[in-house]
């Protein structure tokens, strides 16, 4: 796949081709306000110390709706699940081990994820698998895009997901956060999936862990924003999961800050990383290795500074073959986590790409 889409149930951002590549964010910023370049597609790694992969399209076709897949778009293929990283046995212990070191007090949250390897009979392609993803997560933002600017050893890997989180939104001098952290699995009986919703609110866990990403977003925008307005949690849904979610407006002091500088500088939240930050990102490291792109940002700015990002989970990293992909799901740990809680949670996030795939 040569190029970047991004679908929304109001509108439809779809890129081809590419004029020019950037691995830095401050080169992508210096060609839009400069006007070397009218629209900067692409995608941020979950490491900031990590090469990001950004790209000037050649061609660009915005539209109202989602994204309406060609009528000669292949079926998926077939999928097996040939191995998870590691053992959910393994995932329990770690996250078990993660809660006493988070008990001494040295840190308050770490988000742990776990990874499926999956092999395919034939080709996937991942505008199909986005087209499959659309239809079942009709309220997502679905995402599929060329990860080859961050170097060679993503020549060719696509990263392709439906995520539910909006990390930040500009429209002239108007930002919009809407951070999701605090989790719980739907279920198919209605009063169990209410019962299930309403727990997630009044839980004390779920709070405390949500207020640290809402704590650090407003600690961020703060200095840059002349007003802040930010709500109370409320209950959002997926049709696999339940999330506390809280709406973030802001009004910007300089008109000059675009999109692409908010996405740098908001991520990784705690929602996918943990606080204190540094701490988080170091355990992260450790024991999970390199997240690549999973718990990034996907997303688009503008010569004027305006644009869409959003938090790149429930995906898969699609190989250059499209015979192997790798997909993750990742929950925040805190002192009082159950890991065998923290586990199902992992299994009910896979569920969005595992369940488009039928695996």
């Amino acid at each position: 796949m040569d190029g970047f889409l991004l679908s929304r149930a109001e509108h439809t951002v779809h890129a081809t081709g590419t004029r020019r590549l950037f691995d830095d964010v401050p080169a992508a910023t210096r060609a839009l306000r400069r006007g070397d370049a009218d629209l900067v597609v692409g995608a941020l790694p979950f490491s900031p110390h990590r090469p990001v992969a950004l790209a000037q399209p050649e061609d660009v076709d915005i539209t109202d709706g989602p994204w309406q897949a060609p009528d000669d778009l292949t079926d998926l293929p077939r999928v097996r699940l040939s191995a998870e990283l590691p053992l959910p046995r393994v995932h329990v212990e770690r996250v078990r081990r993660l809660v006493e070191q988070l008990s001494l007090g040295e840190m308050e949250k770490v988000v742990l994820a776990r990874r499926v390897a999956l092999e395919v009979d034939e080709p996937l392609d991942p505008l199909a698998l986005a087209a499959r993803m659309i239809e079942r997560h009709p309220d997502a933002t679905t995402y599929a895009l060329d990860l080859s600017a961050a170097g060679e050893r993503y020549w060719g890997h696509t990263l392709v997901g439906a995520s539910p989180e909006l990390l930040v939104r500009r429209r002239g001098r108007t930002v919009t956060c809407r951070p999701l952290a605090g989790t719980a699995a739907r279920h198919p009986d209605p009063e169990d999936d209410r019962r299930a919703g309403d727990e997630l609110l009044s839980s004390a866990k779920n709070l405390t862990e949500h207020g640290y990403v809402v704590e650090w977003i407003r600690s961020r925008l703060t200095p840059l924003c002349s007003e802040l307005r930010i709500s109370d949690p409320e209950l959002t849904a997926t049709p696999d999961v339940w999330h506390l979610a809280t709406s973030i407006t802001g009004t910007l002091r300089d008109s000059d800050t675009d999109a692409l500088t908010l996405a740098r500088l908001l991520h990784p939240t705690p929602a996918v990383a943990g606080t204190p930050t540094a701490a988080a990102l170091d355990v992260i490291a450790r024991v999970e290795g390199d997240r690549r792109f999973y718990g990034g940002a996907v997303g688009w700015c503008d010569a004027d500074g305006d644009g869409d990002w959003f938090v790149a989970i429930r995906c898969a990293e699609l190989s250059s073959d499209g015979r192997r992909a790798v997909a993750w799901a990742g929950g925040g740990i805190v002192a009082d986590s159950d890991p065998a809680a923290e586990l199902d949670e992992t299994s009910a996030k896979l569920r969005t790409l595992l369940g488009a795939l039928g695996v």
